[in-house]
């Protein structure tokens, strides 16, 4: 990957409008890692929205599509009629944890199906100052236990779903009373009460698996006096070392007053960079111009020593495998094969009596019948449901061409044909989401 490949890996910009402008799928088309979706891309609704992200996709495959869905308060999707989840607070207040996991699990099934693949949630932050102007409602209480535990549940309910969750603002924005959207918020806590107050929900959230971190624009004196945490490599160096979190680092929007004032975007994205975070978001309503100037800041920064190209890389690479990391219904059995230029194939077989003659599978290029054995030249992907109790379609299967692969929709039971296996258990759009994408990483 190029140089300036790797600068545009690295961004997560937001970009207005409901449709996938030209200048933007250029973007993508040059190895742009993502897009942000804001109020003026969701505002269409849940089909438009769809039909947005499959346009990124189509365009680059790879490519992370993030929302802020947090329930409660802040929500992208429900910006009109309210969050059908109820928020951080008023599930904390409720305690109830099977709730708050069946709440985030809500939250990454609508999302999943809308083709989003990181929700840049939950909020973390012990909101300890009861003046808190950005926090406030969507922290789930002032104990960090109980945040901690919900934050935990939260997190495990939305990755069940197969969405990436992003627990933020690290190392904590509750104790602030000045809103880091429009100025620099200081917390002034020692490191005793740092450890048993805000770092208490990130482990947590790194222990129960969460995907990604979000960094806050706060300077903590007794962490690092002189920078905010988004541009410190000693709190981002907290993160990895004591925490212990090996996933990917997302910087909170870089347009902020907090990270960019008196530096501008470009030069908050280079730091940011250089301090350890992996994926920069640079706020909402961008235009392309903007992004092609953080790409050229930071490829002269890497040309010019300040920004060292292994860091650039790294971050690319922990990019790369977020698609990967959140937990997924889906599962291989047997090392998949080359899957580039594979014809896609339905084997037909009727549904039971309770499914119907419902939708179910990816859009295939090929229907055949079970017992059919004049298929297509291989790579083929073979999708079936059942197919362990249902001799007709384990002889298709049985006269498939070398490398080829089956997706089993249904229930997964033991075959004689050993060709490798993505079981998805079952048919839904979220499911079909989480199987393409492991396709996709065998060149599907």
């Amino acid at each position: 990957m190029s140089l300036e490949s790797l600068a545009l890996r690295v961004l997560l910009p937001a970009f207005p409008g409901a449709t996938l402008a030209p200048d933007v799928r250029a973007l993508l088309a040059d190895g742009l890692g993502g897009v942000c979706l804001f109020g003026s891309n969701t505002a269409d609704g849940p089909e438009a929205v769809a039909a947005l992200t499959a346009a990124i996709r189509a365009v680059a495959p790879d490519a992370v599509v993030a929302v802020d869905e947090e329930g409660g308060d802040v929500t992208r999707l429900h910006g009109q009629d309210g969050s059908p989840v109820l928020g951080a607070l008023a599930l904390g207040h409720v305690d109830d944890l099977d709730l708050t996991r069946a709440a985030g699990r809500a939250v990454g099934a609508e999302l999943a199906a809308l083709g989003i693949t990181l929700d840049l949630g939950p909020v973390a932050d012990v909101n300890s100052n009861p003046d808190n102007p950005v926090i406030g409602t969507r922290s789930f209480g002032s104990d960090p236990a109980l945040v901690a535990r919900h934050v935990a549940a939260w997190t495990t309910g939305l990755q069940s779903a197969g969405v990436a969750a992003c627990a933020k603002h690290f190392p904590g924005h509750g104790d602030t009373a000045v809103d880091s959207h429009l100025a620099l918020p200081v917390v002034e806590a020692d490191l005793d009460t740092l450890a048993a107050r805000e770092l208490v929900p990130f482990e947590a959230a790194v222990a129960a698996g969460v995907a990604a971190v979000m960094t806050s624009h706060v300077v903590v004196p007794a962490l690092d006096p002189d920078r905010p945490a988004t541009l410190s490599p000693v709190v981002l160096g907290l993160l990895r070392d004591r925490l212990g979190f090996r996933g990917v680092v997302v910087s909170d929007a870089l347009d902020m007053a907090g990270a960019s004032g008196g530096r501008g975007i470009p030069e908050a994205a280079v730091l940011s960079l250089a301090a350890g975070a992996d994926l920069l978001c640079l706020g909402a309503d961008k235009d392309v111009a903007l992004v092609r100037e953080v790409q050229a800041a930071v490829v002269t920064a890497v040309r010019d020593g300040r920004l060292p190209e292994e860091r650039l890389v790294e971050a690319a690479q922990a990019i790369d495998g977020l698609h990967r990391a959140a937990a997924s219904p889906v599962t291989v059995t047997g090392p998949l094969p080359d899957l580039r230029g594979a014809t896609v194939v339905r084997v037909d077989s009727a549904p039971t009596i309770a499914v119907g003659d419902t939708t179910w599978g990816l859009p295939a290029d090929v229907v055949v019948a079970p017992g059919a054995t004049d298929l297509p030249p291989g790579p083929l992907v073979l999708q079936v449901r059942d197919a362990h109790r249902q001799p007709a379609v384990q002889a298709t299967l049985a006269a498939a061409p070398v490398g080829s692969v089956v997706v089993e929709w249904g229930w997964p039971g033991r075959r004689t044909d050993h060709l490798p296996t993505v079981e998805a258990r079952g048919w839904s759009r979220p499911g079909a989401a989480a199987v393409a994408d492991v396709l996709r990483g065998a060149g599907w």
